[in-house]
């Protein structure tokens, strides 16, 4: 069952299960104004990523929705109750030990299987060891973030309090225009950054996406939340469409070679 009012307080320090990069833990503090009036309705987020938002504003109901399948799957998972204790994967900080993790993620991801609950668990290890949080995928579909920098990465065996906040929400993994959205629904858009690295997921996120979405969240009827880089072709294309702007100093971000660039964050709003 979705939780109550008072299970939505208690939770709502819950951190995001995953570390993530250009994850909006920070931005949530922005958002809940926009989010206080509109808690009735349910929450639509096309790009759910590390699940922040989610867990930030704790709606009864939502639509969660990305284009990594096995972001997705793992999310599927802690609904269930994944319990990494039972795969029998060893996690430790380790090189070797990440390589043969990361090799046998894409044996299963080769063999059709990636989206099981072996994967699943080695897509949560790999995340917590790899480098910078980064979450990247070949041509081929294939993980192959290099090992981290940590000192000790910290591990979670099981999930009980994700299982009990996720289960009233729905997953989907695809594009944004495929979702069933009803006009009532609170939308919330993080896409991939304006930015040249899109190796995300396969396909990437290019410019002419940008605009897809944009003129996607355009036509919705309902309350319309987006953020974005805010670069000057952003700013003009939502000013464009009727958005109204806000600009705020973000956090700096990890940039497509691994530096770490400042950044200015878009929230533009709508039917709010």
């Amino acid at each position: 069952m979705p939780v109550t009012q008072h299970e939505a307080t208690c939770e709502r320090s819950l951190p995001p299960p995953l570390k993530w990069a250009g994850g909006k833990r920070w931005l949530v503090r922005h958002l809940l104004p926009y989010w206080n009036g509109n808690h009735h309705r349910r929450l639509v987020e096309p790009f759910a990523g590390g699940l922040a938002v989610t867990l930030g504003l704790l709606p009864r109901t939502a639509l969660l929705n990305d284009a990594n399948p096995h972001l997705i799957a793992f999310y599927r998972w802690l609904q269930r109750g994944l319990d990494l204790r039972a795969t029998g994967i060893p996690f430790a900080n380790d090189r070797a030990v990440y390589a043969r993790n990361r090799a046998r993620f894409n044996d299963l991801i080769r063999n059709g299987a990636g989206e099981c609950a072996e994967a699943s668990a080695l897509f949560y290890y790999l995340n917590r060891t790899g480098y910078n949080g980064l979450c990247r995928f070949n041509a081929r579909g294939f993980f192959n973030v290099p090992f981290g920098r940590y000192k000790q990465p910290p591990y979670r065996e099981e999930f009980e309090s994700y299982r009990r906040v996720l289960s009233g929400y729905e997953f989907t993994h695809g594009d944004f225009e495929t979702l069933r959205i009803e006009p009532a629904d609170f939308l919330y858009a993080d896409p991939p950054y304006d930015v040249e690295f899109t190796s995300y997921s396969a396909g990437g996120f290019a410019w002419e996406d940008q605009l897809r979405l944009a003129h996607w969240l355009a036509t919705h009827r309902g309350p319309v939340v987006a953020s974005n880089q805010a670069t000057p072709r952003v700013l003009r294309l939502y000013r464009k469409l009727g958005f109204s702007i806000r600009v705020l100093d973000a956090p700096r971000r990890i940039s497509c070679d691994g530096n770490r660039d400042d950044a200015k964050e878009l929230i533009a709003t709508r039917n709010l």
